[in-house]
């Protein structure tokens, strides 16, 4: 998140939010190469990133958060309309836990 500063320094972020172009934008900006291989290297982070959730491991990024997985049981729910109980499948979830140094600067 320390580049976000950058991002809108180079006029990206234009809706409030950081998307893959603006972090493609980035890369090409300070490492000087071409758009494309920049947008291949945030695709391939990405990439990796979502194949490590998919084969069931946690992924940490040092200064930034750690996406966490997690099994949730099977439980019971309820329509809030009928209040009629129903079973909620067991499920895989994913969260993001911010660190420390990302919660002080988001703090101010």
């Amino acid at each position: 998140m320390a580049d976000a500063g950058i991002a809108r320094s180079y006029g990206g972020m234009t809706t409030g939010t950081l998307t893959r172009a603006d972090l493609s934008d980035i890369v090409h900006n300070r490492l000087g190469v071409s758009r494309a291989e920049s947008a291949n290297m945030v695709e391939r982070v990405l990439h990796h990133m979502c194949a490590a959730l998919a084969k069931g491991k946690n992924v940490k990024i040092s200064g930034f958060g750690t996406f966490i997985l997690r099994d949730k049981g099977e439980r019971v729910g309820r329509n809030p309309k009928t209040g009629v109980e129903v079973p909620i499948a067991p499920r895989r979830v994913m969260t993001f836990r911010a660190s420390q140094i990302m919660r002080d600067r988001i703090a101010g």
